[in-house]
């Protein structure tokens, strides 16, 4: 039988310890503190705040058996993982029961269960992590025995982030990395890409959290390595791997604002059209970049000489185009994908990393996609390695919206430094979720890849957040949300590999993977070092 809580069994030192005793019910509420911190920005200390909170909760059990701390952190974990995800990705209820048509009810379901399975995963590092970590007794925790727990919780979060963000496709929407972005943990990023970010995220707020369990001077041996590791990563952030590679391209970054509602009714073709015909025939640009599916029917479908049309405008003026639309490929299927126009050759992308119940159907799932009013289907996948688009000698990386979630993946076109791309551009349509935080968090998320890469990013998005992000990450400019207009501005096309588009590029997850790995060797070998702790 696992030994009860009692106050006997606390710990003499640490107040936010004793705070915690028995407070079982706080980890959902601080996974909606951790989610509220996405997509806001000067928000990244409160997530590191919110994960040490939880930390200090997770550790906080007296001794007993580490099956039985595994099976206490197994439910903290689900409950955190729960309100993190509830609280942080609610808006896909709006793609379900406003745009899809789904019954309210089933909708809420839908997102509530998604959401459970998404807390497995942060339930299966703190099962871990919580094995690893010693009991909490009346004495406080040697110094080594604390630190290699936060080593353990650090390395565990972070292999069950990989994890999330792999498995079944992966959704690694809210990876921990990207609260951070615009904070100075986000400096390792050139180094160690998002999920690295989330990992030295987690350990500097398990640092803090081990004020609950560590004498007051192992306590600040913690808060100076944690400080230590915030100014080294501030510094990090500040080495450049890249550089300005020939003139600035001048860019038009389109958003129509077009409906959710409206955008795909045979009557708003005519009008859609309108909108983006006069502003591919007429803007002066280096590059015009249209959202995701700009031009919502298949070429087949468009007025006659509609794309040559265009195709004469653009060469005329000097002008290349990047516009989104559906493109067949073979005879049944195909494609989410991007045209280059205005150059000498085609150019075509073809989204390579395709969204579940949105662009692909999983098997078994046809009834759920039956209950929704949404023109859905199986699209065909692009390849993670196709070319990019040169723009005046310089090299422009299309990637169709969700897909710029995954780093990893968007390093494959890196592999030939040759080659490598000078700009990232981002093709978005999130009318699905409403004027909701989904916007700046996807912001976010294209603004980690920025640091990443050292690169610069350009967003053109249908109702927002059409933006221009430099190579350090900045955003420069914007359009607000909801409203249709042209974001007219500079980009900086850069040069170089950052060690983590060089690393990425050929062992893929495995760098990430395997520090995540020696974390949990040290913690193991700290935990065989001082295998007891007497009270």
């Amino acid at each position: 039988m696992p030994e009860s809580i009692s106050a006997k069994s606390l710990p003499r030192s640490g107040l936010l310890g004793r705070a915690l005793a028995g407070a079982h019910w706080l980890a959902p509420p601080l996974g909606g503190l951790l989610a509220w911190s996405f997509g806001r920005e000067h928000a990244a200390g409160l997530a590191v705040v919110a994960l040490a909170a939880f930390a200090a909760l997770l550790w906080h059990t007296p001794r007993q058996a580490a099956v039985s701390r595994a099976r206490r952190g197994a439910l903290l974990g689900l409950g955190f993982g729960l309100g993190w995800f509830a609280a942080g990705i609610w808006w896909l209820y709006i793609s379900m029961a406003v745009y899809g048509g789904m019954p309210s009810v089933l909708a809420g379901a839908a997102v509530l269960l998604f959401s459970l399975y998404l807390a497995l995963y942060p339930a299966l590092g703190c099962a871990l992590a919580a094995a690893l970590a010693p009991p909490a007794g009346r004495s406080a925790w040697p110094l080594l025995r604390g630190l290699g727990a936060a080593l353990a919780l650090a390395g565990s979060w972070t292999l069950a982030e990989v994890l999330r963000g792999t498995v079944f496709t992966g959704f690694p929407w809210l990876a921990v990395g990207y609260s951070q972005v615009g904070g100075p943990l986000a400096g390792v990023a050139p180094l160690l890409g998002g999920y690295g970010v989330g990992f030295v995220t987690v350990l500097v707020a398990a640092l803090l959290g081990l004020s609950s369990q560590l004498s007051l001077r192992g306590t600040a041996v913690a808060v100076a390595l944690l400080l230590g590791l915030a100014l080294g990563a501030a510094r990090v952030g500040h080495m450049r791997w890249t550089h300005a590679d020939g003139a600035p391209l001048r860019v038009a970054l389109l958003q129509g604002d077009i409906a959710q509602s409206e955008k795909f009714r045979p009557e708003s073709l005519s009008p859609t059209l309108h909108l983006y015909t006069g502003w591919l025939e007429h803007l002066r640009a280096d590059l015009i970049v249209t959202p995701e599916t700009a031009l919502p029917v298949l070429p087949e479908d468009l007025p006659p000489h509609y794309l040559a049309g265009l195709q004469a405008a653009l060469r005329a003026r000097g002008t290349h185009a990047l516009v989104g639309i559906p493109l067949t490929r073979g005879a049944n299927g195909y494609t989410n994908s991007v045209l280059g126009m205005g150059g000498a050759r085609p150019y075509r992308y073809d989204k390579a990393h395709l969204v579940p119940f949105g662009e692909f159907i999983p098997w078994g799932f046809h009834w759920f996609v039956r209950l929704m009013n949404m023109p859905l289907g199986d699209f065909a996948r692009g390849t993670l390695d196709q070319p990019s688009f040169p723009v005046q000698g310089r090299r422009i990386a299309p990637t169709i919206c969700y897909e710029d979630l995954f780093g990893e993946q968007l390093a494959q076109r890196f592999a030939s430094p040759a080659q490598a791309p000078n700009v990232i551009a981002n093709l978005t349509n999130l009318a699905w979720f409403g004027n909701t935080i989904a916007l700046p968090q996807h912001l976010q998320i294209a603004r980690m890849r920025s640091l990443e890469f050292q690169l610069p990013s350009i967003r053109a998005t249908n109702t927002g957040i059409t933006a221009i992000i430099d190579a350090r990450g900045r955003v420069t400019g914007q359009l607000a949300p909801y409203t249709a207009g042209v974001l007219l501005g500079s980009v900086q096309p850069a040069a170089g590999l950052t060690p983590y588009a060089w690393l990425a590029s050929r062992l893929g997850y495995a760098p990430v993977a395997l520090l995540s790995v020696l974390a949990l060797v040290l913690a193991a070998a700290a935990a065989r070092a001082l295998p007891t702790i007497r009270d």
